[in-house]
């Protein structure tokens, strides 16, 4: 398939604004209603809608019942596992501290990339980066260094998330599976939903009658912008372009997520916040260029090469 350039940038500018916006979205409505029933019907309506025009507008569902399992069981981690855990720790924790969390999810790629090797490695520049980020990733969680309270498992959580989500990525971009991006993403969706409303009426049940007029929209938000657009972005992002320059949208959803939470929700942002941003940031920059210097590194090798031959 033939990726758009110009699509693909703005699919990568989609995925940086909204999903920052996302972090807020999430912490108004599961303050406001159970996280099981508001991811629930979040990503089954989401879902169902997406199947629905995918369906009407004859867009390619995939051909085998392989296809189909590849596909849901992606959904099932990117959003039932990561976004289950995210949606849980931000009963207790705020939008902009969860963002810089997820932060770590470049690091995490790299990681896994280097211990399960197929298209790149980082250099010593990018190990650096490892241990830069994941320092700061530490620092961010000395002040809450506690078993008492909520905010200290709900921070692992989140870190929980990030690691999933990076195994995640990395192996929906290594399988090649049948169907339309569109069809695709419903069935991400639709998976993730119907476990959670399954999870939600074995823990509790189901409604939405105690939901505020916020809660609401934060989940018409999600629903929407968040899933049907932003996640429909973030999918073809992460096919049009290199995986260096895909996970560089992490740079720019903890900044968004971060203003907001403070403009928005009356966040408190420290001095140590600030600081841990920038090294976390900092680490994935460092990665980022390592993995793009072996890239060239590695073009430069096969033109020598080739002029050699010829």
């Amino acid at each position: 398939m033939v990726y758009n350039r110009y699509l693909a940038i703005l699919s990568y500018l989609t995925v940086c604004i909204v999903w920052g916006s996302t972090y807020l979205a999430i912490r108004v409505g599961v303050t406001d209603m159970p996280f099981l029933v508001f991811a629930g019907v979040r990503f089954f309506t989401a879902g169902s809608i997406i199947l629905l025009a995918s369906k009407l507008m004859g867009w390619k569902f995939p051909d085998c019942l392989n296809d189909y399992k590849t596909i849901a069981f992606a959904g099932i981690m990117l959003l039932f596992i990561s976004n289950g855990l995210v949606c849980w720790a931000e009963q207790w924790i705020d939008s902009g501290l969860t963002a810089l969390l997820l932060a770590a999810t470049p690091l995490f790629m790299a990681l896994i990339e280097v211990i399960v090797p197929r298209e790149q490695r980082i250099g010593s520049l990018g190990w650096v980066g490892l241990i830069v980020g994941f320092l700061g990733v530490v620092y961010l969680f000395r002040p809450h260094l506690t078993l008492d309270g909520h905010t200290f498992p709900a921070m692992l959580a989140v870190l929980g998330a990030s690691l999933n989500w990076a195994i995640a990525s990395i192996y929906l971009k290594r399988r090649i599976v049948s169907g339309s991006m569109m069809p695709n993403v419903g069935i991400q969706m639709f998976a993730a939903g119907v476990l959670f409303l399954l999870a939600a009426a074995f823990f509790g049940g189901i409604s939405l009658e105690e939901a505020s007029s916020e809660g609401i929209a934060a989940l018409l938000y999600l629903i929407f912008i968040g899933s049907i657009l932003a996640y429909t972005a973030f999918n073809y992002m992460l096919k049009a372009l290199p995986a260096a320059k895909a996970g560089t949208y992490a740079y720019v959803n903890p900044v968004v997520a971060v203003v907001l939470g403070y403009l928005i929700l009356n966040e408190i942002v420290t001095a140590q916040t600030i600081i841990a941003a920038l090294i976390i940031l900092g680490g994935v920059v460092l990665v980022q260029v390592s993995k793009v210097k072996i890239v060239e590194q590695r073009a430069r090798k096969e033109v020598e090469v080739k002029a050699f031959k010829t």
